[in-house]
C-alpha cells in the first residue's frame, strides 16, 4: 500500500520501489502480489520498473496467464511485436477459463498478428528457406500466384509433372499467404528427407479406387437423383467428394508434422501461421456443419472429414491456445477417434523418423475404412510399373517383391493372410489348382516358367480374390477369377521354381497337397 501511495500519488518511484522490494522480501513466493505491483507500475507508465516485477512473478510461477499478458503489452509498447505475440499466445495457452483476460488475449493475438503480417517479413523468410531447399534438393523452386486453385495452396513436384522445377502455387488473397508457401516448402522438405532414406511414398488413386468410392455413396447419389439433379452434376459432385476426401486422407497427418516443424523452427512465422490456420479451420467448420452441405453429402463422409478436421483443431489449440473444437459439433465417437489419432501423432512428433508420416496416413485411413480409395507406392515401385523392361528385370531378381518398401503392400498381405486363416482349407482354391495341374501337364518347365513370370508381372499390381476378370497372355481365351489366378500363380511356381514358393506368402500348402491327391495324370 505504501508503495502504491508513493508511486501513484507522490510520483516518487524510488521510494515506492523500496517499499515494493520490502513487500517482496516478506513474501517472496506470492507471484500474484508481485504481478500486481508490476501492474500498478505499468498503469503509471513506469515500464522499466514494471518489467522487473513481472519477470520476478514469472520466476515464481511461469503458469500465471496475467503476467504473460502484461509482458505482451509491454513488448508491444516497446515495439517488439514478435515477443508480444509469443507472450500473448502463452497467456492463451495457460488460461483455462473463458474469462475477460482470455477474451482480451484473443483480441490482442489477432491484432498483433495482423500488424506483424503487415510488416511483410514473411516473404523474405520463405524466400530464404526456398533457396535452402533448392540447394538440398538439387532443383529450382518457383512460387506463383494461382487464384483458380480449389485449395489454399499446393506444390507440384518436378518429377511428377515432367518439369525441371518444383512449382508452389497459392491463392494470393489468402490471409497470411506466406504461411501457405512455407507449408508447401516444408512438404517438399519432408519428401527430400524421405528420399534420402529411400523411403518416400507416392499417394495414387485409380479409376478402380474411384469406382469403389462411388459404390459406397450410391444411396446418397440416388437421393440427389430423386431431387431432380442431373446425372452430370451428380457425377461432378461425387468426383469432388472423392478428390476432397483423398486430399484429407493424405494431407491431414502430414500437415501435423509440417505445422509442428514450422512452429518449432520458424518462430518468426508464428503470427502468419496463426492467422492462416485459423482461417483454414473456419473453412473446415463450415464444410462439415453447414446445413446445405450436410443435406447433400453422405453422412459417413461428413463424419470422417470432421474427424480429420478436429485433429487439426486439436493441434491449433495446443500451439496457440484457442480451442475451436466445439464448433465442429462432433459426437462422442468422432471426438474419441480424433483424439486417438492426435495422440498417435504426439507420440511420433519429437522422435520423427523419415517417412513416418506415411504410416499415419495409412493407419488412419484403415481405421476409418478409407484405405480402399487410394494406394501408397514407393517411388522405385512406380518406376517399375512405368518401365516394362525394368519391371521384368526386377521380377527375375526379386520375383516375390521381397525388397519392396511399400507399407501398403505389407499391410495388404497381412490382411490377406488373416482372411485365409479364417477360411481354413479353401476348396475353391483346391479345385482351381486341380485345373492348373491339368493345364500344365505335359508342358515343358520353360513354358511353365514363362507363365509363372507373367503371372508375377501382373501380380505387381496386386491380385484381389474378389475380382473376376484377370487375363494371362500365355493362356489365351481364359478368364480368371481372383482365387483362380492365385491358384495358377501358386501351382506354376511349384512346378517351375519350387525352391522359392515358400516366399510367395500364399497360405496354400494344404490346398496344394489336396489338389495333388485329387489330380489324376493322363499317363
Amino acid at each position: 500500500m505504501m508503495g502504491n501511495i508513493f508511486a501513484k500519488f507522490k510520483n516518487d518511484v524510488p521510494t515506492a520501489m523500496a517499499y515494493y522490494d520490502q513487500a517482496l522480501k516478506v513474501n517472496p513466493t506470492d507471484n500474484i502480489a508481485v504481478n500486481n505491483i508490476g501492474a500498478n507500475l505499468m498503469q503509471q507508465g513506469k515500464i522499466e520498473e514494471a518489467k522487473k516485477y513481472f519477470h520476478e512473478a514469472i520466476k515464481i510461477n511461469k503458469e500465471y496467464p496475467n503476467t504473460h499478458f502484461a509482458l505482451a503489452m509491454i513488448a508491444e509498447i516497446e515495439g517488439d511485436l514478435l515477443s508480444a505475440f509469443n507472450s500473448t499466445v502463452e497467456a492463451l495457452k495457460l488460461n483455462k477459463s473463458k474469462d475477460g483476460l482470455y477474451q482480451n488475449s484473443v483480441k490482442q493475438a489477432f491484432d498483433i498478428a495482423r500488424r506483424i503480417v503487415q510488416e511483410g517479413r514473411g516473404k523474405q523468410i520463405a524466400k530464404e528457406f526456398l533457396h535452402r531447399l533448392e540447394f538440398e534438393g538439387g532443383k529450382e523452386i518457383v512460387s506463383v500466384e494461382d487464384p483458380t486453385l480449389t485449395t489454399a495452396a499446393k506444390i507440384e513436384f518436378a518429377e511428377y509433372y515432367g518439369r525441371e522445377k518444383h512449382l508452389v502455387k497459392y491463392k494470393p488473397d489468402y490471409p497470411a499467404v506466406e504461411h501457405l508457401i512455407m507449408h508447401e516448402l516444408l512438404h517438399l522438405a519432408l519428401v527430400i528427407e524421405a528420399r534420402a532414406a529411400d523411403a518416400n511414398l507416392l499417394f495414387t488413386s485409380t479409376q478402380e479406387h474411384k469406382a469403389a468410392f462411388t459404390k459406397s455413396i450410391v444411396f446418397a447419389m440416388q437421393k440427389l437423383r430423386d431431387k431432380g439433379i442431373s446425372a452430370t452434376a451428380i457425377d461432378q459432385f461425387a468426383a469432388g467428394l472423392f478428390t476432397g476426401l483423398n486430399l484429407q486422407v493424405y494431407n491431414a497427418p502430414i500437415d501435423l508434422f509440417i505445422e509442428n516443424i514450422m512452429y518449432r523452427d520458424h518462430a518468426d512465422l508464428r503470427a502468419y501461421q496463426f492467422l492462416s490456420l485459423y482461417a483454414l479451420i473456419q473453412q473446415a467448420v463450415k464444410a462439415v456443419t453447414d446445413t446445405k452441405i450436410i443435406s447433400l453429402s453422405p453422412k459417413p463422409i461428413v463424419s470422417k472429414s470432421k474427424i480429420y478436421n478436429i485433429v487439426s483443431a486439436l493441434q491449433f489449440r495446443d500451439l496457440f491456445g484457442i480451442d475451436l473444437i466445439a464448433e465442429f459439433k462432433a459426437d462422442g465417437i468422432e471426438l474419441k477417434q480424433a483424439k486417438s489419432f492426435y495422440e498417435e501423432f504426439l507420440s511420433n512428433k519429437d522422435t520423427k523418423k523419415p517417412a513416418i508420416e506415411y504410416e499415419l496416413v495409412l493407419h488412419w485411413a484403415e481405421e476409418l475404412k478409407l484405405d480402399s480409395y487410394f494406394e501408397l507406392i514407393h517411388e522405385s515401385d512406380l518406376r517399375k510399373r512405368t518401365n516394362t523392361d525394368e519391371l521384368l528385370e526386377c521380377i527375375e531378381k526379386d520375383p516375390f517383391d521381397l525388397d519392396s518398401k511399400n507399407p501398403y503392400k505389407k499391410r495388404e498381405q497381412e490382411q490377406f493372410q488373416k482372411s485365409q486363416d479364417a477360411i481354413g482349407t479353401n476348396m475353391a482354391v483346391v479345385m482351381f489348382m486341380v485345373d492348373a495341374l491339368r493345364y500344365f501337364e505335359g508342358k515343358s518347365k520353360d513354358d511353365i516358367k514363362k507363365t509363372a513370370f507373367e503371372i508375377a508381372l501382373q501380380g505387381t499390381q496386386g491380385y484381389s480374390p474378389d475380382k473376376k476378370d484377370y487375363r494371362i497372355n500365355s493362356i489365351p481365351d481364359k478368364l480368371f477369377s481372383g482365387y483362380h489366378i492365385l491358384a495358377y500363380y501358386y501351382v506354376s511356381w511349384m512346378l517351375a521354381i519350387p525352391d522359392m514358393v515358400s516366399q510367395l506368402e500364399l497360405p496354400y500348402e494344404a490346398e496344394y497337397r489336396l489338389a495333388i491327391s485329387m489330380h489324376k495324370p493322363k499317363h
